[in-house]
């Protein structure tokens, strides 16, 4: 099974900290991978115009984010950059290209 997640966090999708699944906003699956590459593209291709930096790693892991949008940290009291990312997975595990 192939899965795409949405999420959106102060950290890079491909830290994938033991807690990123909460910071999920949403997730589709899909039972091939051309449905799943053509859905990634579609995906990218509406994030991209919206944001001033894209970077991608490994082939699964995908961010962007603008340096504008930020969230108050209480704990480290300062601002934390806002990331927005895409991961793709194959039965649950990154899909490493």
């Amino acid at each position: 099974m192939y899965e795409v997640v949405y999420m959106k966090a102060d950290f890079e999708p491909w830290w994938m900290f033991e807690e990123w699944r909460d910071y999920s906003v949403s997730s589709k699956t899909f039972t091939n991978i051309i449905d799943t590459e053509s859905y990634i593209k579609e995906v990218i291709g509406k994030m991209e115009p919206y944001f001033e930096h894209y970077e991608v790693r490994k082939g699964c892991f995908h961010a962007f984010w603008s340096t504008s949008e930020k969230h108050y940290c209480e704990g480290c009291e300062g601002d934390l950059q806002l990331y927005h990312g895409i991961i793709v997975l194959v039965d649950g595990e990154p899909n490493i290209s």
